[in-house]
């Protein structure tokens, strides 16, 4: 059993026996008595453990692990705990530079992507800040840093989220005790001012407006075959169309490291003649459906980019009478899954089109001017499915009449079911509704 003592200057101490026989304290100095008892009940415990020569358990382990460095020092000095190694400092950009050489698993575009916002961090917080001392309140003023830099809401969330990826990192190898950023997010908004629909004719006037017959054939496979452009676009391959089956298999860098390198989709008509086109004129030997050189500027050492493609496409629209809109080719792949999703079901309409319901109806579908004409142009049709279930419905209470009774008869003596056997249970069943109400 452990004592307590009060030393002259008000502060405790508490005395025990150790397995070895020898009597050992633990000085707490001033401190509240409701924590003496709890570190005296402790010790006792530490103790019965190490003279039964049984590890301690998980709660007293938890205990342990959670005192501070002070109280465990003096715990470890009398052999009751071992003594805790010197934590090594781990500063903000040693730490994302190892994280960022780590993750050998991503492709180069994503590390790409992770250089801004590991610059925010390192802005905000100082590239020597030790990361076990940034918490949660530290987290809150970094989000309002990025909100004071009048950054789009959903580029917010989205360096937010990297930030929870990089601190759940440190958690996991155990540099900090939790991860300050867990429950710091902002709420991403879809801009709808930014979504637009590329019509039909709109699409047309722009192939017209190609420079040549590869532009063609780029802006046909984002409308009308709804790739992603230019990953997927440009990485089409002659062999990926099978014209008898009429499918095309398209390659999808973007989704490959998900176990999703590509996805079948149809040969849709809008495509065919496109298509035709370009294999007549592709050279000796060709690979890819699009001229490979579009393929070797778009496609850098850090992943995909479609800077080149833009500038060039800014001109065919401008060219073809059109104002450019935000998202260029993003607004082609939509608009065609848009068109597929009013004709076919979502699930058939996502898997070819690589994403998943949930992502189209939030950043993909469109209400278009054809879905108000045709509410409006149905309302005729509509109005008169509303009558007529009213106009009819009182006639289900109407007895039974006296030839739809003999149809009845007739089936019971042949032992057949007939239409009008309807009816002669029709009474039955209201008299069983009638009891159960």
């Amino acid at each position: 059993m452990a004592s307590t003592t009060q030393t002259p200057n008000g502060g405790y101490q508490i005395q025990f026996v150790g397995v070895d026989k020898r009597r050992r304290s633990v000085r707490l100095g001033t401190v509240k008595p409701k924590l003496v008892e709890m570190v005296k009940l402790r010790i006792e415990q530490m103790v019965a453990n190490q003279k039964a020569g049984v590890l301690y358990d998980a709660e007293l382990t938890q205990w342990v692990n959670g005192l501070a460095d002070t109280l465990h020092d003096k715990l470890a000095r009398v052999g009751l705990v071992e003594p805790r190694q010197a934590r090594k400092v781990v500063g903000l950009k040693q730490f994302l530079d190892d994280f960022v050489l780590r993750r050998t698993d991503v492709k180069p575009a994503t590390r790409e992507v992770w250089k801004q916002p590991i610059r925010n961090l390192i802005g905000h917080f100082g590239p020597e800040r030790d990361i076990s001392t940034i918490h949660e309140a530290d987290a809150l003023d970094f989000r309002q840093s990025l909100v004071d830099s009048k950054l789009a809401p959903a580029t917010i969330a989205k360096r937010l989220q990297f930030a929870r990826t990089f601190f759940h990192d440190a958690r996991r190898r155990k540099l900090i005790p939790s991860n300050p950023f867990a429950e710091v997010s902002a709420k991403s908004v879809v801009r709808l001012d930014q979504r637009r629909f590329v019509t039909q004719a709109e699409t047309a006037s722009l192939l017209e407006a190609c420079p040549n017959h590869d532009w063609r054939t780029i802006i046909t496979l984002a409308r009308y075959g709804g790739l992603r452009c230019p990953s997927e676009v440009l990485s089409l391959r002659w062999q990926d169309i099978d014209w008898d089956k009429r499918r095309i298999n398209v390659p999808s860098p973007k989704t490959a490291h998900h176990g999703k390198e590509s996805r079948i989709i149809p040969l849709f008509p809008e495509l065919q003649a496109t298509l035709e086109e370009a294999w007549e004129r592709a050279l000796e030997g060709a690979v890819y459906v699009v001229d490979e050189r579009y393929r070797k500027s778009s496609n850098a050492s850090t992943g995909w980019r479609n800077c080149n493609l833009r500038t060039t496409f800014e001109k065919i629209i401008k060219r073809a009478g059109l104002q450019p809109w935000p998202k260029l080719f993003h607004a082609l792949r939509s608009s065609r899954e848009t068109e597929l999703a009013q004709e076919f079901p979502i699930h058939v309409v996502t898997g070819w089109l690589g994403n998943t319901p949930t992502i189209a109806m939030r950043h993909y579908l469109l209400t278009t001017d054809s879905d108000f004409e045709r509410a409006t142009t149905a309302k005729g049709s509509s109005e008169k499915a509303v009558q007529n279930p009213v106009q009819q419905a009182p006639e289900t209470r109407r007895n039974p009449s006296q030839q739809s009774l003999e149809k009845c008869e007739i089936s019971k003596e042949n032992g057949t079911l007939q239409h009008g056997a309807t009816w002669c249970n029709m009474p039955q069943r209201r008299r069983q509704d009638s009891n159960l109400r």
